[in-house]
């Protein structure tokens, strides 16, 4: 590699991240998809794999160790949300506000890949990131890299109620509410079979409550779900998405 390529890394270091790498190396392979390394056999070069590995370890550690020190619930809510802050949508939008995505390396067909594919590799190479500063910087880096752009969502997401399965937590507020199950329908369908992209419609009775969009009807569905939520998360003062269901089994009055 040029000098003046592993420039662009060292800068993006300075900038995005804040510290200069003592291996700047490291990050040059977290960002490094398999791919890559078998489309360019001569390069030497390393894919992000085995950093994945480890990134994801330190990942889990941190948010469980925050989650333990600040909020006192029983492990099932925690296990909820530790994993919603961890999954592929949260990680890739972190990596995709730190800006990273033109310094993956890729082969020439991942690069024409699906949005979902593409999501994918930028949640990876994520964890491959917080793997490279942990090996270079040590833990405490790490941990205040993923502080900074994973848990300062927690407040945000314990509040929308975005760690709980968007469809059975929606259909548990319609019927806490309305007494009634909501019902999903697709009004669009778009693009081709391998990058397809679906919205759905979801009605509470006749009220059409929330819109999404998905590269599945599930994932679509659940964006509709979630979209629909926030009619009750502002129309009602008692809305609590970690204590509900009520266990009243009917219409809210």
């Amino acid at each position: 590699m040029n000098k003046e390529v592993k420039e662009q890394y060292e800068q993006f270091a300075k900038d995005a991240l804040g510290f200069e790498y003592h291996d700047i190396n490291l990050l040059i392979t977290a960002l490094t998809h398999r791919s890559y390394v078998n489309e360019h056999k001569n390069s030497h070069a390393e894919h992000n794999e085995r950093l994945e590995f480890l990134g994801d370890a330190v990942l889990e550690l941190v948010v469980s160790d925050f989650l333990y020190k600040n909020y006192d619930q029983p492990e099932g809510i925690m296990t909820a949300w530790r994993s919603a802050l961890v999954r592929t949508d949260s990680i890739c939008d972190a990596g995709t506000k730190l800006g990273y995505a033109p310094l993956i390396r890729l082969s020439n067909g991942e690069k024409s890949g699906s949005a979902r594919a593409h999501e994918v590799i930028m949640a990876d190479c994520f964890e491959a990131v917080v793997g490279s500063i942990y090996v270079d910087q040590g833990y405490e880096v790490a941990r205040k890299f993923i502080e900074k752009h994973i848990l300062s969502k927690t407040e945000t997401m314990i509040e929308e109620g975005t760690w709980r399965d968007p469809k059975s937590f929606f259909q548990e507020v319609t019927q806490h509410y309305d007494g009634v199950t909501p019902v999903y329908r697709t009004v669009k369908e778009e693009g081709p079979d391998h990058d397809k992209t679906f919205t759905v419609e979801v009605y509470v009775g006749r009220e059409r409550r929330g819109t999404g969009e998905g590269h599945s009807k599930q994932e679509a569905q659940g964006k509709a779900a979630y979209d629909a939520i926030k009619y009750y998360r502002e129309n009602y003062e008692d809305f609590d998405p970690v204590k509900l269901p009520t266990g009243s089994g009917g219409k809210h009055h």
